[in-house]
């Protein structure tokens, strides 16, 4: 029986990799992409000034634990400002595994712009925030799909915000977020909807799931995590990739405009 495959950005640490690893237990192979290709590699990920220092997690630690767990992984170093080594991976994933069943676009942008109130941002911020956040995930989109088209099946995934639905609490900093992270969260979650509507006589699915609050590397690193839990409900990285898994695989799991993983994890922990 030919396996499901799943191709998942973001994947050298935290729900992307959590993610991989999961479907990996429920019989995917992945192919899988980041900046971080082995531990130990610096990039930018400050939020409000320059912050390079090396991370936990790369994707051959994801795929050492993929292995573990019975599936294949296929590692692509990229970046979502360089959308052509993106879609590069894909093409490769695609003469690997050739088809692929899951996209879900995990990784945002790390970097200036991310938590800088509106009278100090800058045009070129904005830009990579919406080049990572949403362009590169339509090229990714654009990419899979004919494929999935063709097969008649298929589920794209993108990973949301909370933030992009409500306002802050307080201001970026001090337990809250800045605009352009946000708006770029809000214009990926119109792309669901959409793709829904201009395919609605397909078998594929096309799902936002916001996660909650997950405490992440680059929060600590940059200090966020202790000003933002104040404000919620730490949602454990592990919970996310169960239900996205679920999401992936169960004939229940829905089409909706956002599905909030925090939410939807006790319903399932309840039955």
């Amino acid at each position: 029986m030919t396996r499901k495959v799943a191709f998942i950005t973001g994947a050298s640490r935290g729900i992307g990799a959590e993610t991989a690893i999961a479907l990996a237990h429920a019989g995917y192979d992945v192919a899988i992409t980041a900046r971080s290709l082995r531990d130990g590699e610096q990039h930018e990920h400050g939020s409000y000034q320059s912050n390079t220092e090396s991370l936990p997690g790369s994707l051959e630690s994801t795929a050492d634990a993929v292995r573990a767990a019975g599936g294949q992984a296929l590692c692509m170093r990229s970046d979502i400002l360089q959308p052509d080594t993106v879609l590069a991976a894909i093409e490769e994933a695609l003469g690997h595994y050739g088809h692929i069943d899951l996209l879900l676009n995990n990784a945002c942008f790390q970097g200036m712009g991310n938590m800088q109130h509106i009278m100090d941002i800058t045009a070129q911020q904005i830009g990579d925030i919406y080049q990572g956040n949403v362009f590169t995930p339509l090229a990714a989109v654009q990419a899979v799909l004919p494929g999935m088209l063709d097969r008649q099946s298929g589920t794209i995934i993108n990973m949301v915000s909370g933030s992009a639905e409500i306002d802050p609490p307080a201001p970026a900093g001090e337990g809250g977020w800045g605009f352009a992270y946000s708006s770029s969260k809000a214009a990926l979650i119109r792309m669901a909807g959409v793709l829904r509507v201009e395919h609605k006589d397909s078998n594929l699915r096309f799902m936002n799931v916001e996660p909650g609050f997950v405490v992440t590397e680059v929060m600590k690193a940059n200090g966020l995590s202790e000003a933002l839990a104040d404000f919620t409900d730490a949602t454990p990285a592990k919970t996310v990739a169960e239900v996205i898994t679920w999401l992936a695989e169960s004939t229940e799991a829905h089409n909706a405009t956002v599905l909030h993983i925090p939410q939807l994890a006790k319903k399932l922990e309840a039955r």
